[in-house]
């Protein structure tokens, strides 16, 4: 299978690039930046585009079975608050462009904040979100703006007839860490272990995505995975 990851030089995007290169599959990993191009990979073919521009993602999508969209909005905390409309705008640029190419799927790495902890209540929504997150997450309340934005995005997905699946991982940072193949897979829910804790290493997350890709059982509906 073919197939292009927007990302793929981030810390979720890699794992992704190389559990699709592991699986046998033709992997094209997109970048805004071309100094960003890892030079001893050689398992994957790498191409500059704009994920914000239609038409600089419709031109990637020729030959393409399915395409992941991993992007981070910067590279350190201020800069990904600072640029939290990136998410929204890339949605619209990856529907727009797959107007011209409606059989290829894609499938978003989203954010955890519009999981519901209860019916009908998301976590950006629980009272004290923002002011909790220095706590919970280790970033200001100002982070709030891109899990505000990540809903977004995710509403604007709900609104097309592409293929498009939108994936929510557990409610910690995503970081490197083990690849074990084991999880649960959830809905709109978050996904809590015994001891309260909702977490997924990189690695798991980048095998759902595969999962998804290789068998799809998301097609226009959000998912979730956790421990």
């Amino acid at each position: 299978m073919r197939v292009g990851i927007f990302g793929a030089s981030g810390v979720i995007g890699s794992r992704v690039a190389a559990e699709a290169a592991g699986r046998g599959h033709q992997v094209t990993g997109f970048t805004r930046d071309a100094s960003r191009v890892p030079r001893d990979e050689a398992a994957i073919q790498w191409q500059v585009a704009d994920v914000l521009d239609a038409a600089s993602v419709a031109r990637c999508l020729a030959g393409i079975d399915v395409v992941v969209n991993a992007i981070n909005t910067g590279r350190d905390i201020p800069e990904t608050i600072a640029n939290a409309d990136v998410l929204p705008s890339a949605a619209d640029a990856l529907l727009t462009a797959l107007r011209e190419y409606p059989a290829v799927r894609l499938i978003v790495v989203g954010g955890a904040g519009s999981l519901e902890v209860r019916p009908g209540q998301q976590i950006v929504d629980i009272d004290g979100f923002a002011e909790g997150l220095p706590d919970t997450l280790g970033v200001p309340p100002e982070y709030v703006r891109v899990v505000r934005a990540h809903r977004e995005a995710l509403n604007r997905y709900r609104t097309s007839n592409r293929k498009w699946t939108y994936l929510s991982p557990s409610a910690g940072l995503i970081t490197p860490g083990e690849r074990t193949g084991r999880f649960r897979v959830g809905g709109d829910q978050l996904l809590v272990t015994a001891d309260g804790t909702s977490a997924i290493s990189a690695e798991d997350l980048a095998v759902a995505i595969l999962d998804e890709v290789e068998s799809p059982r998301f097609v226009q509906r959000r998912f979730t995975v956790g421990y």
